[in-house]
């Protein structure tokens, strides 16, 4: 039994099939972990080869495979859970990392050095946003933020602006965006990619932040990007009770990503691994339900005299360049998305301390609904103006629906509503 299944099967089967031969463990049905930090050669000669495979390419004598060297460098989880993740990401290669920002600041620092400039998507991720702005920006390397996605001129004039500071390394695209969910089109980044390289004879990377929708509701390598990134810690995790992030991609960019996680020593841990790989078997059951919830809560929110705004794919106006980007790129509304309530942070504040069943908690994708603060909380880091200028004020609100029955959610979210 292979354990690579071949073309044709569907991601369902694809996120329980592959990465692992039973073959290869007893006939075990699920995985062992690899609980080792070193692993033993069998000959002196076998130790070479398997170093110069490694480091260097060099092919494997009589068509050997290689060994394990070090859990540092691979063990067997990691490698189960890698074809797991290309797999559904429809990538030739992935690499997996200890967390979501370990995978991306390794992108960045792989394919980034000083002089480059950085385009990016605002708003996104605080962690990201604080590296590109006050980390990164020491090392000479210039960031520049577009707030509008979809529209042509907007994309190419930042990229001129990025251009004008420096050769353009990477197009980083968060969509949806963290906080506010917000739609950036994949395709029209990876046009601009191409203007660019015939403008400084190198191509940019484009690189997808996939974390608020997964590979079952979006694939970004299908519409033109060259990276895929996803905060494995998120909807592909699934429970709230570990850390890890993906990249995926063709194999010519995933191993510099392995050689410099080498280096820095950011790889995911054996049992790390096997928890993923035991949850991204029931990630397209989870996605359906986080999805069908979530429609529901975002209705009804919409609804509420209370709240003053909703931001949820599902609500992309019928004709808006937005709609016609969401209805060609993704397959579902996802299940984190931001709202406003009528108010300010004092209101805020007493909603939030009044919710039961929601977790007032950052992070997302979990079985439990979390519900955050952007301001104080995950993008606490970013001022004001910068914050407020992308639509995240004091009266904003990030929810991540769970798989609770929708009418107590609802119960809970209206008995909060009542403190405003």
């Amino acid at each position: 039994m292979s354990h690579t299944p071949g073309a044709g099967l569907s991601l369902d089967t694809l996120a329980i099939s592959t990465g692992y031969d039973p073959a290869t463990a007893s006939g075990a049905a699920k995985p062992p972990i690899y609980l080792s930090s070193t692993f033993v050669y069998p000959s002196a000669q076998f130790a070479k080869d398997t170093h110069a495979n490694f480091f260097e390419g060099a092919p494997m004598p009589r068509g050997e495979k290689p060994g394990y060297i070090y859990a540092r460098l691979s063990h067997p989880n990691l490698d189960m859970i890698e074809a797991r993740l290309a797999a559904v990401d429809h990538a030739e290669a992935s690499a997996v990392f200890a967390s979501g920002m370990a995978a991306m600041t390794t992108v960045l620092m792989a394919n980034l050095k000083p002089g480059d400039s950085v385009l990016y998507g605002r708003p996104l991720y605080g962690g990201v946003d604080w590296f590109l702005n006050s980390h990164f920006s020491q090392f000479g390397i210039h960031p520049v933020g577009y707030t509008d996605g979809v529209d042509e001129a907007v994309m190419r004039a930042a990229a001129e602006e990025a251009l004008a500071k420096g050769p353009l390394g990477v197009i980083h695209v968060e969509t949806p965006a963290n906080p506010t969910a917000v739609i950036s089109d994949i395709a029209l980044a990876a046009r601009i990619a191409s203007e660019v390289e015939k403008k400084q004879g190198r191509r940019p990377l484009v690189v997808v932040d996939n974390t608020f929708l997964g590979p079952f509701l979006q694939s970004p390598l299908k519409h033109g990007a060259d990276l895929c990134m996803t905060a494995l810690t998120k909807y592909c995790g699934g429970h709230s009770d570990l850390l890890g992030g993906g990249v995926s991609g063709r194999a010519e960019l995933i191993a510099p990503l392995k050689t410099l996680r080498t280096m820095l020593g950011n790889h995911c841990d054996p049992y790390t691994c096997w928890l993923l790989l035991r949850s991204f078997e029931t990630l397209p059951l989870r996605t359906e339900r986080h999805c069908k919830n979530a429609e529901i809560l975002a209705k009804w929110l919409k609804a509420h005299p209370k709240v003053a705004s909703v931001t949820f794919f599902g609500f992309l106006a019928e004709g808006s360049p937005e709609r016609a980007v969401y209805e060609r790129q993704c397959s579902g509304s996802g299940a984190t998305f931001s709202f406003k309530i009528k108010g300010g942070e004092a209101e805020s504040f007493r909603f939030l301390d009044r919710l039961k069943l929601f977790k007032y908690a950052v992070s997302l994708g979990g079985a439990e609904s979390l519900i955050c603060h952007p301001a104080t909380t995950t993008h606490y880091q970013i001022e004001r103006a910068r914050r407020e200028a992308v639509g995240i004020d004091d009266s904003t609100m990030r929810v991540s629906i769970g798989l609770e029955h929708p009418d107590d959610l609802i119960a809970d979210m209206a008995q909060a509503l009542e403190a405003i």
